[in-house]
């Protein structure tokens, strides 16, 4: 059972699955900080100076805070709209790329008629014996 773990973690997918958890998260961050840091101030500053983190209609003792879910909203599509383009762009290099391909592979020389004649014969041969 280790060995076989150990050739699970060690194959290519769950590195690459590793990775990208760990490059997600810390892009995450990046846009967290992006979002809450830049984007929100300035559209406050630009809707008359709200501060979205402070947005939040209060229920008693419950506070249902609608600012914090906007920012994290919009933290979402940034990220989303960020991996759509980056999946695209990858996309399109790789279909490039085996286009590239399809046009360097030359095509199989044309059989002749005596190869065709030759492969006739083969299978009535083959049909008699």
């Amino acid at each position: 059972m280790w060995r076989e773990f150990k050739e699970f973690a060690v194959k290519g997918n769950a590195m690459d699955l590793a990775i990208g958890v760990i490059i997600g998260g810390a892009f995450g961050k990046i846009v967290s900080s992006l979002v809450n840091d830049i984007l929100m101030p300035l559209l406050g500053l630009l809707l008359g100076g709200i501060d979205f983190t402070s947005l939040q209609v209060d229920f008693g003792e419950t506070a249902i805070k609608y600012g914090a879910f906007i920012q994290s909203i919009i933290d979402f599509l940034i990220i989303s709209l960020t991996i759509f383009i980056i999946t695209k762009t990858i996309n399109r290099v790789k279909e490039e790329h085996l286009h590239q391909e399809a046009e360097a592979t030359p095509a199989p020389p044309a059989i002749s008629n005596e190869e065709k004649l030759l492969m006739e014969i083969r299978d009535l041969l083959k049909e008699k014996a």
